[in-house]
């Protein structure tokens, strides 16, 4: 099951913040609209984003609710080796991601086996595992030399 999340309403937004028993607040607003739509973002394009929604903000105040949602669920992080953190909001459904080793555009990888972990690992450690997180890596067709 795929679990993305259309453009919402300010209701909506609403009700997702206080459902997650956080304060709804501007910059957290313009930080869930800044990903409408613009899945895979660093921090620094959040920022761009929320500065031309609200104005003047604080660079720490985008950090702040990027870190908040990616805590609470809302957002989903990830840290692809070499790049700057992404921020998405497709979360709940364990999928994965292709990262370009050239130009580094990230995309998603629908879960490898359809449900979740989507790997089982050959030894757990006596874990509960609940998630995995893969990342594959090549050159996207704009990277690719012609073949």
């Amino acid at each position: 099951m795929s679990t993305t999340t259309p453009a919402t309403t300010p209701t909506t937004e609403h009700q997702l913040l206080r459902g997650a028993g956080l304060r709804v607040t501007g910059v957290r607003l313009a930080v869930l609209r800044a990903l409408d739509g613009r899945e895979h973002s660093t921090a620094d394009d959040v920022v761009r984003a929320v500065r031309a929604d609200l104005g003047t903000v604080s660079v720490q105040a985008v950090y702040d609710s990027l870190n908040t949602l990616s805590a609470t669920g809302i957002l989903r992080r990830m840290e692809p080796a070499g790049h700057p953190a992404r921020y998405e909001r497709r979360v709940g459904d364990n999928h994965h991601h292709i990262v370009c080793r050239g130009c580094g555009v990230v995309a998603d990888v629908d879960c490898t086996v359809g449900h979740s972990p989507c790997l089982t690992p050959g030894d757990t450690h006596g874990f509960a595992v609940d998630l995995a997180e893969v990342t594959f890596w090549g050159l996207c067709p704009a990277c690719a030399p012609a073949h």
